[in-house]
């Protein structure tokens, strides 16, 4: 694995939202990242699907990694701006979540990410600007 990879699979055990809702890192790539998140029923609605905020979180959190892996030396990826379309309900086991950096500069990365079911079916797209932080020099 990369020391960029890596960096980014260390930085995320200093996310304490990340292990409260148990979203785990399946795969990192260059400006790749693939999660997941168990179903669990404190996290559905009153229809019983995942609750719009938890899958918002979840595409939010592998938006920013995506962005993470290209910058390394970051103290922190901060989304901006996210726009979020619903496509059908959260169900099963899990949701996936899978980003992709569609360009990526110095400081601003435009990502998007899909979650679906695990049966491939798709619950959400989102597609967002981020802000990669750097330490003050």
């Amino acid at each position: 694995m990369s020391d960029a990879l890596q960096y980014t699979r260390e930085y995320q055990k200093k996310i304490p939202f990340l292990s409260h809702l148990r979203i785990l890192t399946e795969e990192l790539g260059q400006g790749t990242a693939k999660l997941s998140l168990p179903i669990e029923q404190h996290l559905t609605n009153s229809m019983g699907t995942v609750h719009g905020g938890v899958i918002m979180s979840l595409l939010d959190i592998a938006l920013c990694t995506a962005a993470r892996t290209l910058h390394p030396g970051s103290v922190g990826a901060i989304t901006i701006d996210m726009s979020t379309s619903f496509i059908h309900g959260g169900s099963g086991a899990r949701l996936l979540a899978d980003a992709r950096v569609l360009k990526d500069g110095r400081s601003m990365s435009f990502v998007e990410a899909e979650a679906k079911n695990e049966d491939g079916s798709l619950v959400a797209k989102a597609i967002a600007t981020v802000r990669v932080r750097f330490k003050d020099k």
